[in-house]
């Protein structure tokens, strides 16, 4: 492993095992995946900033319906992944991550407009994700919206507060299953 490992000093490998919850062996895997996105830019500059079309070229999300949001709410600058975005994302997504991590950053992929809050509107791009926006009516929809708010809206203010979706998710044993990527 000497090779791959001076890509990192043993400094930048501590810190980032530091802040993240993955192994130095983890993070170097990590990095092997963002430099196999585009392998010139990132032999150029380790930290480079990938578009984020090559980011959705990551095998586990191409094919996941929320890639976009998820590269949004990763992404520090909107515009593109740097190496630590892309190791942020893949902490949390790891299976080191703790469940109320997890549930934190899956209100935010769900939380489409970022205002803190899962709306009926939100909730309609989640399920179009899902299911596609033309195999369900408009009432089909707003039936579904309704059932949904009828059981996770405690309060009765047609949204979903972060603590009303913690506890939908508690309900949910797989969720920490479904929330992740293998390194």
């Amino acid at each position: 492993m000497g090779g791959t490992q001076s890509v990192f000093t043993e400094d930048e490998l501590d810190d980032y095992q530091t802040l993240t919850y993955l192994s130095k062996k983890e993070i170097l895997l990590v990095h092997k995946r963002f430099k196999a996105l585009d392998p010139a830019s990132v032999e150029a500059d380790k930290n480079a900033r990938l578009p984020m079309e090559k980011i959705r070229e990551l095998p586990e999300l191409k094919v996941n319906p929320f890639r976009d949001q998820i590269c949004k709410v990763f992404s520090s600058s909107g515009d593109g992944m740097t190496f630590e975005d892309f190791l942020d994302m893949m902490s949390v997504f790891s299976d080191g991550a703790p469940k109320n991590v997890k549930v934190e950053y899956a209100f935010r992929v769900y939380d489409f407009d970022g205002d803190d809050l899962i709306s009926e509107s939100d909730l309609k791009q989640v399920i179009e994700s899902l299911i596609g926006s033309n195999r369900l009516t408009e009432d089909e929809l707003q039936q579904l919206i309704d059932n949904i708010m009828d059981e996770a809206d405690l309060d009765d203010d047609k949204t979903l507060s972060f603590a009303e979706f913690e506890h939908v998710i508690s309900k949910a044993p797989d969720f920490v299953n479904s929330f992740r990527i293998r390194m």
